[in-house]
């Protein structure tokens, strides 16, 4: 990409800074479109590229002045590495592995911290428990570390932002793309833009995909539709509103059981990859969504501009399924006999969130500020409901049967309530940072976020159970958490950096499900990040980023090794490491996207003393990923990648450990014309049988074995 040194004025202080067209993003020689008018109009007015290019930090400040470690990970690597969904993204992001999420939701353990909530779109928090596609998604922003000044509870590990694709002003254009696999998944997906006026656009964005897999039984559709529609009032003022509706309906699949080893821990089952561990018409996940939004944005002044943002989101999700619960004894590589248990879970939450942001950038003498000061109000309203399934043959949850493949499931019934609870949540929070640059070389980041999260829950089980207890919990916290940044620029391409910051969660937990008489008296959660690293812009298309940090989780609760119906208290853990990504064009011909992680996790103190000292839940020690794009010609490109994994342990009391695995993948494009692309990409090109991900003990993910997906674009 080329650059632009630009002259930048900052309220009347003049500062030289290199500007990229995309900062630390990267876009290989693929054949997917870039918005040309956007990267001009950013050059000519010499401003930063910030808010619709790294929209999760808020203020145009550039990636190299970031004190702390994030990865961009664009709409055109998206297409290029036929990402599907979030799994796939990740497995390319330092510092990132996916947990399993029983196969009905996106969960992700960032720097050895595991959670289903600490999702965002457009900034706006996003936590229902769902699988999120990718069909509208112009970048996927991650924020490795404690992230609570800019997103509130949560985060302690990281967040993860879908910035939405936006209207384009001027233009008129529209995407086809559909593709097919040789497991015979298929999709189709179209991206339109109108220029309904001069100073109007409407885009439009939708999909669908006919999901299957190579486990037996699995299958399922997913749609959805985005449209959304951008007006500017004169050159101050900008309105986007936006709508969103996902319908996603598939098999629950929790992978294979573990199998026990007399020389170690156990590991996951082998050879029988394919098989399903559960009931084929009962195991189902259904998601209904409904998501608005609206945002105004208006610069008062050179130096001031401001946003609002309100979203309004109704979600109804169902899942429920059996499921293998105990590890299998295998002889002679058979078992004769498989525990099975299961569950339906029903969860109704209505989001409405309101974000105010004010960006200024002034100077005091000789310090020149960027200064960001926002609030946010959210309301949320949850029902959720679990039932036990219940074996006819012995009025049990749970019920040991003969192994066949396929199962043969015992008559049963969803009909034991064990939960049902209604809960509100009332936040508001109020932050404020300023970056200041207090020479050339050195900058400093302040910031404070407090925060008062309040929540009511009402358990109908409790109330209607006849003890003493009626059934209304409550609890308000009000924190107030910092973050601190140090920068040192020896030269604009440099930046060598020092932060500080912390992040809580609520006793409720990140899905307001576990307040009850024992944890509502009880603090939050703490976590604290500490991290130093250095970003180096190589050349003006290749970065390197380096990051070493220390994170420090308090109290949160885990499964009973010796009972997995009870719930331990694990008072506290650590995990230390370093992360390393170099991402751009290494020559005319060849790109590259390439990260190391190393991490080491470990318990620190549990009210068990069994897990003193072991390793926190699905941490790898290493893991690795390299993406390499080679250019041949005008119309021929080959991709070719590699990820591994390092060997983990699937919870806290190190029972199973899943092996280490690496995997090739590889690509093939030809750009038939400027309107006709195609590729071919095939995943585990050595067909290697390998466990990416887990959920518990016995709840262990199986790969895909070699797979093509054959796809095309057409432009209009």
């Amino acid at each position: 990409m080329p650059l632009s040194r630009t002259t930048l004025k900052l309220n009347g202080a003049v500062t030289n800074a290199l500007v990229w067209v995309a900062l630390a993003t990267f876009t290989g020689p693929t054949f997917a479109d870039t918005d040309d008018q956007n990267i001009e109009e950013l050059v000519v007015k010499g401003k930063y590229l910030s808010l619709d290019k790294l929209n999760s930090v808020k203020t145009p400040t550039p990636i190299i002045d970031v004190p702390q470690s994030l990865s961009i990970i664009t709409d055109e690597q998206i297409e290029e590495q036929a990402f599907r969904n979030f799994g796939d993204v990740l497995r390319y992001t330092p510092g990132l592995s996916i947990s399993q999420g029983e196969g009905h939701r996106d969960a992700i353990i960032i720097r050895g911290l595991q959670t289903t909530a600490d999702f965002f779109v457009d900034g706006i928090r996003d936590d229902v428990q769902y699988y999120r596609p990718l069909y509208n998604v112009q970048q996927v922003e991650v924020l490795r570390g404690s992230n609570a000044l800019l997103f509130g509870r949560g985060g302690g590990g990281g967040v993860i932002n879908r910035v939405q694709k936006k209207p384009a002003i001027g233009e008129q254009f529209t995407r086809v793309n559909a593709g097919v696999d040789t497991l015979e998944a298929y999709s189709f997906a179209v991206d339109t833009n109108v220029a309904t006026a001069d100073s109007s656009a409407f885009r439009l964005n939708a999909y669908y995909q006919e999901l299957d897999n190579h486990r037996d039984f699995f299958d399922g559709e997913s749609y959805a539709i985005n449209p959304t529609f951008k007006a500017e009032f004169g050159d101050a003022t900008t309105l986007q509103l936006s709508y969103e509706y996902i319908d996603d309906d598939r098999v629950v699949d929790r992978g294979v059981p573990s199998m026990n080893r007399d020389d170690g821990p156990d590991e996951p089952l082998e050879d029988f990859e394919d098989t399903f561990f559960g009931s084929p018409d009962a195991n189902l996940t259904t998601l209904e969504a409904h998501i608005a939004s609206a945002r105004l944005d208006h610069e008062f002044s050179d130096q001031l501009r401001g946003n609002v943002t309100a979203m309004f989101a109704d979600y109804d999700k169902l899942y429920q399924n059996l499921y293998a619960s105990e590890e299998v004894e295998v002889t002679n590589g058979t078992f004769p006999e498989v525990e099975l248990d299961g569950y339906r879970d029903t969860t109704k939450r209505e989001n409405f969130i309101v974000q105010a942001n004010l960006i200024g950038e002034f100077t005091t003498g000789n310090l020149a500020h960027t200064l960001l000061f926002g609030v946010e109000y959210g309301n949320q309203e949850t029902d959720n409901a679990r039932n036990d399934n219940v074996f006819a043959v012995n009025g049990e949850d749970q019920r040991v049967i003969p192994f066949t493949d396929p199962l043969v499931i015992p008559d049963f019934a969803f009909t034991n309530t064990v939960r049902d609870r209604e809960s509100e949540v009332d936040f508001v929070s109020v932050y404020l940072q300023d970056q200041i640059d207090l020479s050339e070389q050195f900058k400093v980041l302040l910031g404070l976020r407090y925060d008062s999260f309040d929540i009511d829950v009402f358990d109908i089980r409790e109330q209607n159970n006849g003890d003493a207890i009626d059934g209304n919990f409550d609890r308000k916290d009000t924190e107030v958490t910092p973050r601190y940044g140090f920068i040192w620029k020896p030269q604009d391409s440099i930046s060598i950096y020092a932060s500080y910051s912390e992040t809580f969660l609520p006793r409720s937990g990140d899905q307001f499900l576990t307040l009850n008489l024992d944890s509502e008296s009880t603090r939050p959660q703490f976590f604290e990040n500490r991290e130093v690293g250095l970003k180096w812009d190589i050349k003006q298309d290749l970065s390197l980023t380096v990051a070493a940090f220390e994170l420090e989780r308090e109290s949160y609760t885990s499964v009973d090794p010796e009972d997995a119906s009870q719930l331990i208290v694990i008072e506290g853990s650590e995990t230390t490491g370093f992360e390393i990504q170099l991402t751009g064009n290494l020559t005319e011909y060849w790109a590259i996207t390439t990260g190391y992680a190393n991490l080491d996790g470990e318990v620190d103190r549990t009210d068990r003393s069994g897990n003193d000292g072991n390793v926190t839940r699905q941490t790898p020690d290493h893991m690795f990923s390299i993406w390499n794009n080679f250019r041949v010609n005008e119309q021929w490109s080959i991709g070719l990648g590699a990820t591994y994994q390092d060997s983990f342990f699937v919870r806290e009391d190190n029972f199973v450990e899943v092996p280490d695995f690496t995997r090739l993948d590889a690509a093939v494009y030809y750009r038939v014309s400027d309107n006709l692309s195609l590729q071919l990409n095939v995943e585990n090109l050595l067909d290697e049988e390998y466990f990416p991900d887990a959920h518990s003990n016995d709840n262990i993910s199986t790969g895909k074995p070699l797979n093509a997906r054959l796809s095309a674009t057409m432009r209009f």
